[in-house]
């Protein structure tokens, strides 16, 4: 019973250090990449300040570890970043819009409220103005009689399944569960 109380704790503790972990990864060793309408920002993993970048093979003019690419067209692209005799390299196939709005969480949220809003008052105007009509007839030209007037057949005799008779008991008595 003790491990069934601790393992919740344990799977808690088990994603704590997981998301720590991956946290550590992405800091020594992974480019960050920022895209915000056409221009493309890249991070180098690398910590110094005197960083040579490379986009295509061609050498660019930046020594900071953010590189930026004004006006991206899309196209892939193969960039690195290096410090002395460390580099590190990132294949950038980033798709770009010019004309794409950025959404923030706040607002996607809003819009998701105000769909459930108004999908719940048309369920409540629906159920409002449906709830008078439980009670009057069709018009379908349905000539079966309804409610109680209308009488039940009797049931369908099954001889699978006949009630046992007090001379048949002895059929059954072997079906008695047995004692393992």
């Amino acid at each position: 019973m003790r491990l069934q109380q601790c393992l919740p704790l344990l799977g808690l503790l088990l994603c704590a250090v997981g998301t720590t972990a991956q946290q550590g990864e992405e800091l020594e060793g992974e480019f960050l990449v920022e895209i915000s309408g056409t221009t493309v920002t890249i991070t180098c993993p690398l910590e110094d300040e005197d960083i040579q970048w490379e986009l295509s093979g061609k050498t660019q003019d930046t020594r900071e570890r953010k590189f930026i690419i004004k006006d991206h067209d899309s196209t892939p692209a193969n960039l690195s970043c290096s410090w002395g005799s460390t580099k590190r390299q990132l294949y950038l196939n980033a798709k770009v819009c010019a004309t794409c709005e950025e959404l923030d969480a706040l607002t996607v949220a809003g819009i998701i409220t105000a769909d459930l809003l108004i999908t719940l008052g048309v369920l409540i105007l629906v159920y409002y103005f449906s709830k008078g009509r439980k009670g009057r007839a069709s018009s379908a030209g349905d000539s079966r009689p309804r409610g109680q007037k209308m009488q039940r057949p009797p049931p369908v005799p099954n001889p699978d399944y006949e009630p046992i008779r007090k001379g048949q008991r002895e059929v059954y008595a072997g079906l008695a569960p047995r004692a393992i």
